[in-house]
């Protein structure tokens, strides 16, 4: 007993912030739904990494990458384009690895996001409002910025998340394999938001060859343009891109949600008030489509859902009543809320499938 506590405590001993990302809790919620007592849902707490967020893993793999390809060397910058969670990241592993860290952001950039990069010496470069899209999208602005820069400084390096093909290997090699590890037997459904399709491409190639019955379900945020419904303005962050990334693989999908604002965000408030968990508004429509999802099988699921950040970056936004009002979302209460998600209908695959990355 005394050796198994002390390998326990040797293991937890990080030598840099890098080491200490993963191996998150698992939690079983049990009241957020009556479906939860026929069905097993288990949250995968990313928001517990040292930043709160899953992104961390994708950061610390590309800087990693970046360094043995010699993409970045001692004293570099490095550039990027974030809503907030990988720039995080990356301003977090660049004081800890002594780099230059610029990350190009917007008018939309809610001011904790701003403050938590600028506390870890990121440098902030604004886009102007005016340069988004006709659905009002600043990615495309952001990335056109953020390759500018790094164009133009010595020693820089653009990850560019949402196109680099090594943006899936965090969650091949870590993601997936925690959650294999964590269950005797694979689970029957994983969840996962798309964001940049990282998630979605590494977690599915390590089940689709190693547990093939388990079935992939990803959401996206009503308004995105992934899937190939609609594209229209939306308030949420963490989801949604005015493009498919070239990390999405359709085929990697056995179902596909697309999860408006305020249900996503009234799911927000359920988890903080029936479960104690106060985490971000993309785990809101997670959170959603599994029990929309679950709602199929009349046989019992162990479904594993991932969720991304923590809640304490949204207090000005998501969990703000004036903010809320201002941008006309209703926050739903219990039955309401219930009766929304039952009605809630999956994107078909063929219309999915269609999607080309651009």
């Amino acid at each position: 007993m005394i050796q198994l506590l002390q390998t326990a405590l040797k293991s937890s001993l990080a030598c840099d912030i890098t080491e200490a990302i993963g191996q998150v809790p698992i939690v079983r919620l049990n009241r957020l739904s009556e479906l939860c007592q026929h069905h097993e849902f288990y949250l995968k707490l990313e928001s517990c990494n040292p930043g709160g967020s899953i992104k961390e893993k994708n950061a610390v793999c590309l800087v990693q990458h970046a360094e043995r390809t010699r993409l970045l060397a001692p004293g570099g910058t490095i550039v990027e384009s974030s809503s907030g969670n990988f720039g995080i990241g990356l301003a977090m592993i660049g004081a800890a690895r002594g780099y230059r860290v610029m990350i190009v952001i917007d008018g939309k950039t809610p001011p904790p996001i701003r403050r938590m990069l600028a506390a870890y010496g990121a440098e902030l470069v604004d886009v102007p409002l005016s340069a988004a899209d006709a659905n009002g999208s600043m990615q495309v602005a952001r990335m056109k910025k953020a390759k500018e820069l790094a164009e133009t400084i010595p020693g820089a390096w653009y990850p560019c998340q949402h196109r680099n093909p090594e943006n899936p290997t965090a969650h091949e090699q870590f993601t997936a394999r925690e959650i294999e590890q964590a269950f005797p037997v694979a689970p029957d459904v994983i969840v996962i938001g798309i964001s940049t399709a990282g998630q979605l491409a590494g977690i599915s190639r390590y089940f689709k060859q190693r547990h093939p019955q388990t079935r992939i379900v990803g959401v996206d945020v009503a308004g995105s343009a992934i899937f190939g419904t609609p594209s229209h303005p939306y308030k949420m962050t963490g989801l949604g891109l005015s493009f498919v990334p070239p990390n999405f693989d359709p085929m990697a999908l056995d179902a596909a949600y697309s999860v408006n604002d305020r249900i996503a965000f009234s799911v927000c408030h359920a988890l903080a008030r029936r479960e104690g968990l106060l985490l971000g508004a993309s785990t809101g429509a997670i959170v959603a489509a599994a029990l929309a999802y679950s709602q199929q099988h009349p046989h019992p699921q162990r479904m594993v859902l991932l969720n991304p950040d923590r809640g304490d970056r949204y207090l000005e936004t998501v969990y703000n009543p004036e903010w809320l009002s201002e941008q006309g979302i209703e926050i739903l209460e219990q039955k309401a809320l219930t009766a929304t998600i039952n009605a809630l209908q999956s994107v078909p695959l063929t219309l999915v499938q269609q999607q080309q990355p651009s």
